[in-house]
């Protein structure tokens, strides 16, 4: 994980700083019931993805680009054509996303990097990483809606290595809690503090 990819800051102090600590970060782990288990399957994913992050982020762009609604988050707020240098910095940090996903503990770096992630979605700090004129915000619905297709297509992917079912399937579980995991922590921004 060397390569240098625009505007990815984990572990940085550009980073933004959770509020939220360990001892909650177990508690959402245990919510979703994601465990020591799961930490391991996850491990495998990513060995499994680590020649197919391009793939994976081919269908996914596919996917946001056949939906006008979605893309628009990521163009001209005045032409509505979508910022191609823009989609191609946050590709960049997408698929390095997926890889730590799979490969980075989850401690408080990782944390603090799901608040930075969560920043960017929101009015706070959406289109001020790679100094574009976008949309300025992204529905915290959108953001939950789009657990579905995140997980929903991995599976293949990580069917490609001709693992047996049943570690695909450990594989994909345990994608599927840390994805529904980070968008709970996404969504922290969005909340107001006394709700």
């Amino acid at each position: 994980m060397t390569d240098v990819i625009a505007g990815y800051t984990y572990g940085t102090a550009e980073a933004a700083r959770s509020p939220l600590g360990l001892d909650e970060l177990e508690r959402l782990k245990a919510s979703v019931l994601f465990s020591e288990a799961d930490e391991r399957a996850l491990r495998q994913a990513g060995e499994v993805l680590e020649g197919q992050v391009e793939d994976v982020l081919d269908v996914w762009y596919g996917f946001v680009g056949s939906h006008p609604h979605l893309v628009r988050y990521f163009s001209d707020p005045d032409t509505g054509e979508p910022i191609g240098e823009y989609l191609e910095r946050v590709r960049g940090r997408f698929g390095r996303w997926i890889l730590d996903t799979c490969r980075r503990p989850y401690d408080q770096a990782w944390l603090d990097y799901q608040e930075e992630i969560a920043l960017r979605h929101t009015r706070a700090k959406k289109n001020r990483t790679d100094g574009v004129r976008s949309v300025e915000h992204i529905p915290l619905r959108h953001v939950i809606c789009l657990i579905y297709p995140i997980t929903a297509t991995m599976r293949e992917f990580l069917a490609k290595k001709g693992h047996g079912d049943e570690e695909v399937d450990a594989m994909h579980q345990a994608w599927c809690k840390a994805v529904t995991l980070q968008v709970a922590l996404w969504s922290r921004p969005y909340t107001v503090a006394d709700w």
